[in-house]
């Protein structure tokens, strides 16, 4: 489904191994994205399908070690994705839903991390306080891109993602693990593509 803006090349399949090598070329080397998320990923991956295959997946980053806090090209990040998906994608039901778990485990990992759990702090157990501060912990976990939010102390959220490199399926999983973390009893989550690196999303929680 198609927002207003620029549309995604003609042909495209959203959510896919070309959706994701195709992102890989548009990345510039400033474009980055904190250690925690390759680590996370890696980790996942390690207790889902072993050693061996983590290993296999830790290679295409060009990376030996990925240390939390400091920064690697987000390339490097959608590879390692892309790896996700050949590896251990089928037993996860395919590329959308492999990159749908990988923004899971993003989530978990910054709300575990020092920053993360200063925010789940301030926010005082409120939702909308925690949804609230999602731009900034975007801004303080990746170098590239916009994003604004609002949500409604009624349960109601509306996400808006400029020039990010991830397929959104992958942002939907982030707001997915998000307000699990965050207490959330029931949800639902919607995201679309509305340009080549742009994407929305409608939530609700309980």
């Amino acid at each position: 489904m198609m927002g207003q803006g620029q549309p995604v090349r003609a042909g495209m399949v959203l959510n896919s191994q070309r959706h994701l090598e195709h992102n890989i070329s548009l990345a510039k080397p400033e474009d980055t994205a904190r250690g925690m998320f390759f680590n996370g990923a890696l980790g996942a991956v390690r207790k889902l399908a072993g050693e061996d295959v983590a290993r296999r997946c830790h290679e295409v980053t060009g990376e030996r070690k990925h240390v939390d806090f400091f920064s690697y090209p987000v390339a490097s990040f959608l590879r390692l994705c892309l790896a996700t998906v050949e590896n251990v994608g089928p037993r996860l039901g395919g590329c959308e839903a492999t990159l749908r778990w990988i923004g899971e485990q993003s989530s978990r990992d910054f709300l575990s991390s020092m920053a993360g759990k200063t925010m789940l702090l301030l926010a005082g157990g409120s939702m909308t306080r925690i949804l609230s501060q999602l731009p900034s912990s975007y801004r303080a976990a990746v170098s590239y891109g916009e994003r604004t939010l609002r949500c409604t102390p009624e349960g109601t959220g509306h996400f808006v993602i400029k020039r990010d490199f991830l397929p959104h399926a992958y942002h939907e999983g982030i707001l997915r693990g998000l307000l699990l973390e965050a207490g959330a009893k029931t949800f639902q989550v919607q995201g679309r593509a509305t340009g080549e690196l742009d994407s929305e999303y409608d939530f609700t929680w309980r």
